[in-house]
Formats: C-alpha cells, sequence, structure tokens
C-alpha cells in the first residue's frame, strides 16, 4: 500500500500527497545532478552538513594504471572537505539494488582509489562546467566561499583518495531490507572510506510533487567509530613530514628530498606543507603577478615527487603548445623519465629513488632552475 504524507496550506486544508514510484532511473539521476540537496548533507553530518560539488554524471572508472574507463558510476561528487562521493542510482522495482549493486560499488570504489589520479577527475569536473555552461573557476570559488583555495582543495581531494577516504552512496526511492542490513554491516566496518544510502521518496497530490530523503546506515556503532576521526586533518611540518619518510621509505629517499627541500630554500620559493589525515606532503610554488606557479610536490608514504604541469603550464610564459612541450623535453631528456605528450593536463610522478644517481637528481633539479629563471623574466 502507498504511504502518504499531509501538507497543510494557508487556507489550514489538509492536502494528501500520496507516494508514486519514479517514472524512471534517470529521471532520479537528473534530480540529483541539479539538485544535489535531496544526498541529506545535513544528515550525513549533522554538526557540519554535507555540501557538495558534482564532479560528472557517468565518470569512467579503470581497472589498470592509465586504462580507459572500464565501468561508469553514476556521479561523482566532491564534499567541503574534498571527500570524493560515488553515487550509484537504483529503483526500488531493479532486483540488483538488493546485493548485487553492493559488490559493483566496492569494485568501483576499489579501482578509483587505486587507479583515479586526481588530475583527471579536475578536467572531468572543468569538462563538465564547460557542457553546463558553467565558468569552472567560478564554480568552485562559489563553492569553497573562501575557505580554502582551489589548488589546495584539488590537494586534499588526491590526499583523500590515496588514503581511500571516500564516501559510497546508494540512491533509491525505497531502500530494501537486504541493501539496509548490508549497508549498515558495511558501514561499521570501514574506516576512513564510508557506506551509506539515502532514501528519495517522491510523494504527490493536487498538482504538487513533494520529495523526502532519508540516510539510512549511521547505525550507533558506526557513528561511535567514526565520529572522532571525522574532519580531522594534520597539519605536516618540516619534521613530522621526514619522520614518516624515514620510516616508510628509508634514508636513502630521505636523503633526496631533503636535497628537493633545500632547492626551494635557496631558491626563495614558497613550500607548503600538506595537511593530509594519513599522508605528509610538501608542495614547492613560485609565487608572482601572475598568481602561483607549483612546482612540484613531495609525498612521504608513497615516496612520489609530482610534477605539477597540470597547474604549471597554463600559465606565463608557457602558453604556447610548443613552450609546453619544450618543458616535458627537458624532463624526458633525463634516463628514465618518459613522460608522454599529454602530461602537460595532469601532474606526472617519479619515485623519489629514482632520482638517487646524482646525475640524475642534478639534471631534474636544473629543469627546473631553466623554469624559474623562464618564469621569473617572463
Amino acid at each position: 500500500m502507498a504511504g502518504r504524507i499531509y501538507l497543510l496550506n494557508d487556507d489550514a486544508e489538509l492536502v494528501s500527497m500520496v507516494e508514486k514510484p519514479y517514472d524512471s532511473e534517470h529521471l532520479l539521476q537528473t534530480l540529483l545532478a541539479s539538485h544535489p540537496d535531496l544526498l541529506a548533507g545535513e544528515q550525513i553530518e549533522p554538526k557540519a552538513p554535507r555540501r557538495w560539488l558534482l564532479v560528472k554524471r557517468e565518470m569512467g572508472i579503470p581497472s589498470e594504471e592509465d586504462g580507459g574507463g572500464r565501468w561508469s558510476v553514476d556521479h561523482v561528487f566532491l564534499d567541503q572537505d574534498a571527500i570524493p562521493t560515488l553515487i550509484e542510482v537504483k529503483r526500488s522495482s531493479d532486483t540488483r539494488i538488493r546485493r548485487e549493486v553492493v559488490g559493483q560499488m566496492l569494485d568501483y570504489a576499489a579501482n578509483a582509489v587505486m587507479y583515479w589520479p586526481v588530475e583527471e577527475m579536475q578536467t572531468q569536473f572543468e569538462r563538465d562546467c564547460e557542457v553546463r555552461g558553467v565558468d569552472p573557476t567560478e564554480e568552485l570559488a562559489s563553492f569553497l566561499a573562501g575557505a580554502s583555495n582551489s589548488d589546495e582543495f584539488w590537494q586534499r581531494a588526491k590526499t583523500n583518495l590515496q588514503a581511500g577516504k571516500i564516501r559510497m552512496l546508494f540512491v533509491a526511492d525505497v531502500i530494501p531490507p537486504e541493501l539496509r542490513r548490508i549497508v549498515e554491516f558495511l558501514n561499521e566496518q570501514l574506516d576512513p572510506a564510508e557506506m551509506l544510502a539515502v532514501e528519495v521518496k517522491q510523494y504527490s497530490g493536487q498538482g504538487m510533487r513533494t520529495l523526502v530523503p532519508r540516510v539510512i546506515g549511521q547505525t550507533a556503532e558506526a557513528e561511535k567509530r567514526k565520529s572522532t576521526g571525522r574532519r580531522e586533518m594534520r597539519q605536516w611540518d618540516e619534521d613530522s613530514f621526514f619522520g614518516q619518510l624515514a620510516t616508510e621509505r628509508g634514508q636513502t629517499d630521505v636523503a633526496i628530498a631533503r636535497k628537493l627541500l633545500e632547492w626551494a630554500q635557496t631558491n626563495n620559493v614558497r613550500v607548503w606543507w600538506g595537511q593530509g589525515k594519513t599522508m605528509g606532503s610538501f608542495i614547492v610554488i613560485y609565487d608572482d603577478h601572475n598568481g602561483k606557479h607549483h612546482l612540484f610536490g613531495v609525498w612521504s608514504s608513497n615516496g612520489r615527487v609530482e610534477v605539477q604541469f597540470q597547474h604549471l603550464l597554463w600559465k606565463p610564459p608557457f602558453e604556447s603548445d610548443e613552450q609546453r612541450l619544450e618543458v616535458i623535453n627537458r624532463f624526458r631528456s633525463i634516463d628514465g623519465i618518459d613522460f608522454p605528450d599529454d602530461a602537460v593536463n595532469r601532474r606526472p610522478s617519479v619515485l623519489l629513488s629514482d632520482l638517487a644517481n646524482e646525475t640524475k637528481l642534478n639534471q631534474f633539479l636544473g629543469s627546473f632552475d631553466w623554469i624559474l629563471g623562464k618564469i621569473k623574466s617572463g
């Protein structure tokens, strides 16, 4: 039997609204993209209601490094803490919503964490904004509302992905008991990942339509386990970063990272220390009248150094394809570094240990000497 809710209008008349199924799964997907508040961020986290930034609908997920999209998740959002949120939408009439969708979602999440470069997420966000006729810079700035800058936001998204800090949401008109039990069980076990379901019931009557979202999966045990760590960020500094790097990767990586940091200090280039909960990082940035020029970043747990082409090569003096290719070719001239042409849109990385050879390290830093000189004389 269909459920009902009742509205009291301005004339004190009671309006009966009858529960109705959605005409199609596509309709519910479109509603979420246009009205992400239906994800009930205030129920997910009452003390700091979640806000949502749409990255893309139907976003591909690879099953191998540098692979194409083997699967497609219905929606990807980021909340204000840059936590990636994967959403699968199903109608209650779809029998897959009882069990099959859980395995599907876990497959998506496992491969997203392993093979999704955050650069691709950012690119997809910008392309989706363009399709919708929205300026991506303005869209993100409005979402952040001055809480952080865009570079820090995407860097935090990268840290969350690498730490496995993601959110998985199932959305349907009705969440069946079988799915509810699985979601509640898994959400109690998962940390730092989170799995929830959002039931968005639809009621209609007298030419009106009402949508009522309800979050499912937040058991008392799950909340107890997760509440202490939620929103927790760690401010890294030189001592804590190199302490973790020594423990996780060893003294060879420490020595190389020290030389990278010394290069920044010698050249009076700003060093921004990361705020990842579990992984330390520092980003080397040169500031001038054209804004921030991100040069490279170093990560402690995985012992990698990123060349931040995605941000660096779209500002003066690297406006032309020829100039950008010249930069990439300087790195490709170093033995063992083979950045592809499309690295201009990404942040390719190498292991710190790949620079253990003094000649290679000098060539690597020499490339940044040349880049910095170009920017300063630009």
